[in-house]
């Protein structure tokens, strides 16, 4: 009951054949090809971008909105989470001190 049942191996379906032995080919050195030239490099299509200083400065600006953004997002999750966990606290001690004091009535 608690041994695995193994498969068993499939029985091969056909005969396999025998590997084919092939020649070594001899190679004869001849004239040596001379390295075909490099093609001229072609300008690029696309536009160099140019920063200038209005465009630094909108960048500038833009990453450090983009930082306090995030910043403020990630400091409001947290104080949710101690808001939420000062209040799961409270919780814990008054369901405490209920428990306490109705066992003692007792």
């Amino acid at each position: 009951m608690f041994r695995p049942k193994l498969p068993t191996m499939p029985q091969p379906t056909s005969t396999a054949t025998p590997p084919t032995v092939l020649e070594p080919t001899t190679i004869t050195p001849g004239t040596p090809v001379p390295p075909p030239a490099p093609a001229p490099v072609a300008a690029s299509a696309r536009p160099t971008v140019q920063l200038t200083p209005g465009t630094a400065l909108a960048l500038v600006g833009g990453g450090t909105v983009v930082v306090l953004v995030v910043g403020a997002v990630l400091v409001s999750m947290l104080l949710a989470v101690a808001v939420t966990a000062a209040s799961v606290a409270v919780c814990a001690v008054v369901l405490r001190s209920l428990l306490a004091s109705d066992g003692k009535r007792r």
